[in-house]
């Protein structure tokens, strides 16, 4: 339900149930705009992380878990050993878009008067009558930020992936069988 909830409703609809609802209600007041930001990012993640998590391991053949049963393991050690090991490989791509997404999406926070990259920009298009160049140096900015992180997610993606030859540092073919 938690999943289902948090995945179909927008963010920023989210955002402000957390900052003008949830927050105040719980703690009895405000704690300013990072906390609620913080922590509509991270109940908004958290949904989506899960359901990579699960699909991760699901992914996985359920012969797998019965061989690994066969052995003497018990549910928490073939998770550990055998599970979760191969169902990681599967998901570092998806966790790596989730997290650029999570990057780009912290942008929204911006409504709440949260400091960040985007609220920069309005601040000095507002101060200085100039709507291009900080808008602009914004969208850049972010795109740098997804640049940099896209790659460090294909070299992890690289780094455990099945071909993946560590003493030579780069992949190697397949013999096809």
């Amino acid at each position: 339900m938690y999943i289902d909830l948090i995945r179909g409703t927008p963010l920023l609809v989210q955002i402000f149930i957390i900052h003008f609802a949830f927050i105040p209600t719980i703690f009895g007041q405000s704690y300013g705009f990072m906390v609620s930001g913080i922590t509509a990012l991270v109940i908004n993640c958290s949904a989506y992380t899960a359901e990579i998590i699960r699909a991760g391991i699901q992914s996985i053949d359920k012969g797998q878990m019965e061989a690994a049963r066969s052995l003497g393991l018990n549910h928490i050690q073939a998770m550990r050993k055998i599970i979760l090991p191969q169902a990681f490989r599967r998901m570092v791509p998806p966790l790596g878009n989730e997290f650029i997404t999570l990057l780009k999406d912290s942008s929204l926070v911006m409504v709440i008067a949260a400091n960040d990259i985007l609220y920069a920009a309005k601040v000095i298009s507002g101060a200085y009558y100039i709507v291009w160049e900080p808008y602009l140096t914004a969208a850049v900015l972010y795109l740098i930020l997804t640049f940099i992180v896209s790659k460090v997610v294909s070299f992890i993606e690289k780094r455990f992936s099945i071909e993946y030859n560590p003493r030579k540092g780069k992949r190697e073919g397949r013999v096809a069988a």
